[in-house]
């Protein structure tokens, strides 16, 4: 089971490049974030031509994430996350998805607040967000399933995952609490299967597209795959198709992904 994360940066105006992804590498799960569109206006009939089901939680031209399957139709488990009634952004989605053995993962497409300005109210509202997140994922822990909480995190976990730390040093990406709330997650238990097996880090998923950061290879490592351990188990590898971000009319995310055997 290849199970990817791809911050599409616009589903209307990425829908060729992501269709081609999709038919080139055929992952079977697929999940989206900065899909950028209302729920009435997401292509769902586009990717049924492919074989793909989807579901997805919307928000007119910010955020909205979605989670695509091969073969099948994923089965919602969640949307949007407990602990702060007033929060309408579209950021969580969460799913079960049956593997080649009748086995089902449990599978969120996350898209956490970016938190600049730093310091500031964006910022305070990224931490909370990342401690609800967490919550919810100690509430999947309990269930002791396999499950992948895959999506833009919008943190920089290492020095060795940004091209320049002094370019990056005030940016909310690579704060002590932005870190040190991911590490929290690591600490429960979860996996970094990228981070895991690139220690020597240089291995980005995103390149602005301001200053030539892809021209440069300028890049940092944001996307990340956390793994529960039912499904660290069973990892078989994990890489970046980086080569989809060179393309024309190009999201400034590359695909990121996982393949389990399941």
């Amino acid at each position: 089971m290849r199970i990817a994360s791809f911050n599409i940066n616009g589903i209307k105006a990425r829908l060729p490049r992501l269709l081609e992804w999709l038919e080139e590498t055929k992952p079977d799960v697929a999940c989206l974030q900065e899909i950028k569109t209302q729920d009435e206006g997401f292509p769902a009939a586009e990717f049924e031509k492919i074989g793909y089901g989807a579901i997805w939680h919307g928000q007119k031209s910010f955020n909205g994430v979605a989670i695509l399957t091969r073969d099948q139709q994923p089965g919602e488990t969640k949307r949007g996350l407990n602990g702060e009634p007033e929060d309408e952004h579209s950021r969580y989605l969460e799913a079960n998805v049956k593997g080649a053995g009748g086995r089902s993962v449990r599978i969120a497409s996350i898209y956490l607040p970016n938190g600049n300005p730093h310091p500031g109210p964006k910022f305070d509202f990224k931490l909370r967000w990342m401690k609800r997140l967490r919550d919810r994922a100690a509430e999947i822990w309990e269930e002791e399933i396999p499950a992948v909480l895959a999506g833009d995190y919008n943190v920089i976990p290492r020095d060795n995952d940004v091209f320049s730390v002094k370019a990056m040093q005030n940016d909310a990406l690579m704060q002590p609490e932005s870190r040190a709330g991911y590490q929290r997650m690591l600490n429960d238990g979860w996996t970094d299967p990228l981070g895991l097996t690139y220690p020597q880090g240089n291995i980005w998923t995103y390149w602005d597209y301001r200053s030539g950061g892809w021209q440069r290879d300028q890049g940092f490592r944001i996307d990340h795959l956390l793994l529960s351990p039912l499904a660290a188990d069973r990892l078989k590898s994990c890489g970046v198709d980086k080569e989809h971000r060179g393309r024309e009319k190009a999201s400034d995310h590359a695909p990121t992904w996982v393949e389990l055997d399941y």
